[in-house]
């Protein structure tokens, strides 16, 4: 098996569309870094004007933890297009490079080859989220320093500077099972058709659409709202809050985990009928 998820990272590695997330991350945080860096106090002053002729605030409250709030609120939400890259090809570049029959002719067996494409494809997600801590979180440690973090949630909150890394690292593996279900959304697909194109535009269609439907202010759609994955995705958040809504982030993870786990065993399914021979 771990040959098989080796095999599989090769392969995923191995292609160029696998490396535009790592760039785009690349590229997009070190721009905001540059532009936090000269206007930074500006928008301390603006999140703080409030409150500026009631408090007398010290410290370095323009800190890397801040920046990589701002960064993650800022990219989370195009984050899942960099995912479907991936996760669409994962499998349908099988069927377009009609290696399906030599692959699924070798000794091991279809439930070993899905689930070493589908172990290999969340390392990758893994990976690309540890990029993005590591460049949002790590690298703005070291440019801005460390202090208190700001958050604003309806209300300013403050938190000392020892109570913020275990917010971060929660909020990154709850984005991991954020990313994991898009990826398994666009690894479904994948398994249906013989092309990437459209198993990439099939789950960032459904995401925009389920964040449309969610925002309309409709008495039967907020009522379905709660059973969409999108609308559990950003619950990361909730870390940056006082206190943690621990009953929140436990549903919709739970939610999370289950749409994950029924896209793998319908994937599953369909790998193992799915006809090599026509």
């Amino acid at each position: 098996m771990t040959t098989l998820i080796y095999t599989e990272l090769q392969k995923i590695f191995k292609k160029w569309r696998t490396y535009i997330g790592f760039i785009a991350i690349g590229v997009l945080v070190p721009i905001v870094q540059t532009a936090l860096y000269f206007t930074g106090d500006d928008y301390i002053r603006a999140l703080t004007r409030t409150f500026q002729d009631s408090f007398f605030m010290v410290g370095n409250l323009f800190n890397g933890y801040l920046v990589a709030n701002l960064i993650l609120n800022s990219l989370f939400i195009h984050f899942p297009f960099l995912i479907v890259l991936v996760g669409g090809d994962i499998l349908a570049s099988e069927a377009t490079s009609g290696t399906y029959r030599m692959l699924l002719t070798r000794p091991v067996s279809r439930f070993q080859v899905v689930t070493a494409k589908y172990i290999a494809g969340m390392i990758y997600v893994t990976v690309l989220l540890a990029w993005l801590a590591f460049l949002s979180l790590g690298i703005s440690c070291l440019i801005f320093g460390t202090g208190e973090l700001l958050s604003f949630r309806g209300k300013l909150i403050i938190f000392a500077a020892d109570d913020v890394l275990w917010r971060f690292a929660f909020s990154y593996l709850f984005a991991l099972i954020s990313m994991g279900t898009v990826f398994a959304l666009s690894f479904f697909f994948s398994s249906l058709v013989e092309n990437a194109i459209g198993p990439i535009v099939a789950t960032m269609a459904l995401i925009i659409i389920l964040l449309i439907l969610s925002a309309l202010p409709v008495e039967i759609l907020q009522n379905l709202s709660p059973y969409f994955f999108t609308s559990h995705m950003a619950v990361w958040s909730n870390f940056f809050d006082d206190p943690v809504d621990y009953a929140d982030v436990w549903r919709s993870g739970s939610v999370l985990l289950g749409h994950i786990v029924g896209l793998y065993l319908i994937t599953t399914y369909i790998f193992l009928k799915k006809d090599i021979l026509s």
